[in-house]
């Protein structure tokens, strides 16, 4: 199937990339939404900028498309990213999200588009452990209890998974991230021609959270 992917240029994005690449879907399109609300109910936004990165080391164009952030209004704007794509169906990340994965089913229903979203309903745990495998993914923003400054910049691993459960069983944390506890950024995958290397990070903190700012980035071979 012809797809456009919604990337974020976390794993749960990237993850979906790889899944459909598996099983010979064709992705023609990346389309990032950016989003003026850092609290959007939709869009992930830390970091956002760095599709672009995502979309030179895959090879595949990248279409942003602006949103105010607007409850509900957001949703339109998706729809109009969507109107200048050519493809038959749409590649989600979400994994436990009946909000997210409602609303582009919603949009693509309404279009003509199908949506494929083949993490949904996984187990966090065996995803994530499946993701380490193959993607390399630091942590850029947290913002859940128990999740403090030290975690921003952290390469996920076997020892971040098992803090993560930990975590889930005493305060309910979404191991996956699924609540917006935590945001990631992956600087490598099967499919990059070459790494992506961070150069100048800032941690900013606010109270109980916080984001690893990315200033400047550069790629390198594999």
């Amino acid at each position: 199937m012809k797809l456009a992917a919604l990337v974020s240029g976390g794993k749960d994005s990237v993850f979906a990339m790889c899944k459909a690449l598996q099983n010979g879907h064709n992705i023609t399109d990346l389309i990032t939404m950016e989003s003026q609300n850092p609290n959007s109910y939709m869009y992930h936004t830390p970091n956002i900028h760095l599709t672009e990165l995502l979309s030179k080391v895959s090879g595949i164009p990248l279409l942003v498309e602006k949103s105010t952030g607007e409850k509900e209004l957001e949703l339109e704007h998706l729809e109009r990213a969507l109107h200048k794509v050519d493809v038959e169906g749409v590649l989600l990340g979400a994994i436990e999200s009946e909000y997210q994965a409602s609303r582009v089913e919603r949009i693509c229903n309404k279009i003509g588009l199908k949506v494929y979203a083949p993490l949904w309903h996984q187990d966090s745990e065996v995803l994530l452990r499946e993701m380490i495998k193959v993607l390399d993914i630091l942590i850029t923003h947290v913002a859940a209890f128990g999740l403090n400054e030290s975690w921003l910049g952290r390469r996920m691993d076997e020892k971040t998974i098992e803090e993560l459960k930990i975590l889930s069983q005493r305060y309910g944390v979404h191991m996956a991230g699924e609540g917006g506890e935590y945001e990631t950024l992956v600087i490598d995958a099967p499919f990059f021609s070459k790494k992506i290397e961070l150069v100048t990070t800032k941690k900013k903190w606010y109270d109980d959270h916080g984001t690893l700012e990315i200033l400047k980035t550069r790629l390198k071979d594999k």
